[in-house]
């Protein structure tokens, strides 16, 4: 695993680092609030891969930003303001200043169509997080509703496991558990609706939420619908039956997979350097991803 650019993870005065996660660095300021980072670092299979993606932590802000504003009828978020106090040159374009949350501990996944860890879960048991569904779906079918299909948060280098909506409960309690389920399910509808306009399917997609400690009302936290934590497909090149063209990162994990990369996912071994033609592609799509979703240039989005 290699470290992000220096100038990416140096400390300015009057901050103090918190936390530093696979993509995101977090920061916390003399008022309390918390200035998140997203890098150009990118995971695959629960490894940092030594390779960043040029511009990606731009684009991860860029596109929560964009959607942040989208679901705003629907849910408050964390972010209080965009990164208007003095920054280092590399934070530019890719800081928010949120309010500090307290985190429900459940990765909010939401699955309009059955593919990934869902359509594995459902071949070996028939289900999804507990959520039985149809005999004879395939790769990349759209579920007649979309489903609430829960993972636990795992530790940098740990695998997120799926787990039952009682596991849920479990975990968070009853009231918080049905909030996060029904609130999980309304956002990606809305969502799903808006990039349906523009031509992309949102296959799943995950959210994270916390309580405001001073109100206790639940909150958007971390990202949203980017090509980090969600699945895009093209809607024009929808096929069941096989995996679908995307405008996220499972180009890279394609890559890692395939006999090119000379990497053994099995072995506990790091995956490999990027060549440059999978760095160039990977960013082109999620270029493509923020452009078609927002409709506004992505060379305008600050730097």
């Amino acid at each position: 695993m290699t470290a992000a650019p220096d100038g990416e993870r140096a400390v300015p005065a009057g901050l103090v680092a918190v936390h530093s996660g696979k993509v995101r660095d977090l920061y916390r300021r003399s008022d309390g609030a918390l200035i998140m980072v997203a890098s150009d670092r990118i995971s695959a299979f629960d490894f940092v891969l030594r390779t960043p993606i040029p511009g990606k932590g731009r684009i991860l802000t860029a596109m929560s930003m964009w959607w942040f504003e989208q679901l705003r009828p629907l849910v408050r978020n964390h972010v209080v303001e965009r990164d208007d106090l003095p920054l280092p040159a590399p934070w530019r374009g890719r800081a928010m200043v949120c309010m500090p949350l307290d985190m429900v501990a459940v990765e909010a996944v939401a699955r309009g169509y059955l593919t990934g860890s869902g359509l594995l879960d459902y071949r070996a048991t028939g289900a999804v997080c507990g959520v039985v569904l149809p005999d004879g779906l395939v790769d990349g079918d759209r579920l007649a509703e979309p489903i609430f299909t829960p993972a636990t948060k795992a530790a940098l280098g740990e695998h997120d496991e799926n787990v039952s909506f009682d596991a849920v409960v479990a975990t968070v309690g009853t009231q918080t558990a049905y909030q996060v389920r029904e609130l999980t399910l309304a956002l990606y509808r809305r969502a799903a609706e808006i990039a349906g306009e523009r031509g992309i399917l949102i296959a799943d997609t995950k959210f994270e939420f916390g309580h405001d400690p001073r109100t206790g009302e639940l909150v958007l936290g971390d990202e949203a619908l980017t090509p980090d934590s969600s699945r895009f497909w093209p809607a024009e090149q929808w096929q069941p039956g096989r995996p679908q063209p995307s405008f996220d990162k499972q180009y890279v994990r394609d890559w890692l997979l395939s006999p090119a990369s000379g990497w053994d996912r099995a072995s506990g071994a790091p995956p490999p350097a990027l060549p440059a033609e999978v760095v160039d592609a990977t960013r082109a799509r999620y270029v493509e991803a923020y452009e078609r979703l927002t409709g506004l240039r992505f060379s305008d989005w600050p730097e």
